[in-house]
């Protein structure tokens, strides 16, 4: 009884904060690579007091953001392939955490070519959900 138990238990086990938020960055790519930018939004915090810092400056609040992302990338020659890596995501506590890494966007037929570069996200784990309050992505 007692082996079967812990059995259960450990398969319905929540996610450790670095699995989900693993999963949310894994959704996020599915997402951008099907071209799908209102379902690669859902990984950010649906809020006025979001802030990604990129290139062109900080901009505040998901609708924005979400404008901007579409502004830049208005079709899939544009947005390309996505892939992260060299991904190290540090939980602070039980309802936040950093995550450092490197993306790389595969354009072979955009003119500007492939982009790529470093970021540093702030997740917070709200109503039960990792989400994206603070991007800085350059």
């Amino acid at each position: 009884m007692l082996p079967s138990l812990l059995l259960t238990l450990a398969l319905t086990a929540p996610p450790t904060p670095r699995q989900a938020i693993a999963k949310v960055l894994a959704t996020q790519t599915a997402a951008w690579n099907r071209g799908d930018i209102p379902t690669f939004m859902a990984g950010y915090w649906h809020s006025d007091s979001l802030v990604f810092i990129g290139k062109g400056g900080a901009t505040y609040g998901w609708q924005p953001t979400l404008n901007n992302y579409k502004k830049n990338y208005p079709d899939a020659t544009q947005m390309g392939k996505l892939d992260f890596s060299q991904l190290r995501i540090t939980p602070f506590g039980a309802d936040v955490a950093q995550v450092v890494g490197h993306y790389h966007l595969a354009r072979p037929s955009a003119k500007a070519g492939d982009a790529q570069g470093q970021f540093l996200l702030i997740f917070r784990k709200l109503n039960g959900q990792w989400v994206i309050v603070a991007d800085h992505s350059s």
